[in-house]
């Protein structure tokens, strides 16, 4: 069988029809929770032994059926939903680093982006710096030994300046550290930077994937090619590859050899920082999904 075309990808990636009744258009889970079968179920939920959803907060069924959606578009092994963009982006920098870690980002940027960069996380003790997209000597000039992420949109909001994604992906691996890359403005439809070389991406879905200016909400896609495990030995991203206390001493990389910065984000990330998307939320950015190649 020939692998699915884009087109099918937006309309039925993530989703089949509804058990229960089996409706064919996903149904929209406006649940806060989910029934355990006893104990022993729970517990194994609790404990990320069966796969599950446990409380909205952290996954729903509709949300999933979106995440997954996104993730085929964008060539990622996984994805997560959150409230908006700008939730997107602090999530996944909070995921890889605390304070003391750096960044090196594109000047050009979203407002709200780089109002969090230069402003907000230097109160907690993360820094950034800013480099003209199109200079690469600058973007090697400015990383330092704590350097733990590059940053960048594909297309700058609003000036449109084009981001080297092949060229940076190759600096960023040669440093031991992951490029993130926006692709708001170009969508899985015109680009997917994990082809180019990103590591993860994130969407700002309030604008071109939902398309009708009705919802808020951010996407965070994984492209399952950073190597955590290789870097466990220089102890530059503990937060992935060293035991978790707030998780029962989980060592997130060990865990998920294929995704564990989306499992961090998921399970610290949504439960501390709560900033989930509503399911209601996620069926309408569906809506606007299954157009976007019209």
């Amino acid at each position: 069988m020939n692998p699915a075309r884009f087109d099918t990808l937006a309309l039925h990636a993530g989703a089949a029809p509804d058990p229960a009744s089996g409706a064919r258009a996903v149904p929209i889970h406006l649940s806060t929770s989910f029934v355990f079968d006893d104990s022993a179920h729970a517990a194994a939920l609790f404990n990320m032994e069966r796969a599950g959803h446990v409380y909205s907060r952290i996954s729903n069924p509709t949300n999933a059926v979106l995440e997954e959606r996104i993730a085929a578009l964008d060539c990622g092994v996984g994805a997560l939903a959150t409230a908006s963009g700008q939730a997107a982006l602090h999530l996944a920098i909070a995921t890889l680093m605390g304070a003391g870690g750096h960044i090196v980002s594109s000047v050009a940027l979203y407002g709200g982006s780089h109002n969090l960069l230069h402003y907000t996380l230097r109160r907690f003790g993360i820094d950034t710096t800013f480099v003209a997209p199109g200079d690469i000597d600058a973007w090697r000039a400015a990383l330092r030994p704590n350097t733990r992420l590059l940053y960048g949109e594909t297309l700058g909001n609003p000036g449109l300046d084009v981001l080297d994604i092949p060229t940076l992906s190759q600096l960023a691996t040669a440093h031991g550290v992951p490029l993130l890359v926006d692709s708001t403005f170009t969508t899985p439809w015109l680009m997917q930077p994990v082809e180019h070389g990103a590591h993860f991406v994130l969407h700002s879905a309030t604008k071109f994937l939902s398309g009708h200016g009705t919802v808020i909400g951010g996407l965070l896609v994984d492209g399952g090619t950073f190597d955590f495990e290789a870097e466990r030995a220089r102890a530059n991203f503990p937060e992935i590859t060293q035991p978790y206390a707030g998780f029962h001493g989980m060592v997130f990389s060990e865990e998920s050899t294929v995704a564990p910065f989306l499992l961090r984000a998921r399970r610290e990330g949504l439960r501390d920082f709560g900033a989930c998307m509503s399911p209601m939320n996620a069926w309408q950015i569906l809506q606007g999904v299954e157009t976007l190649p019209v």
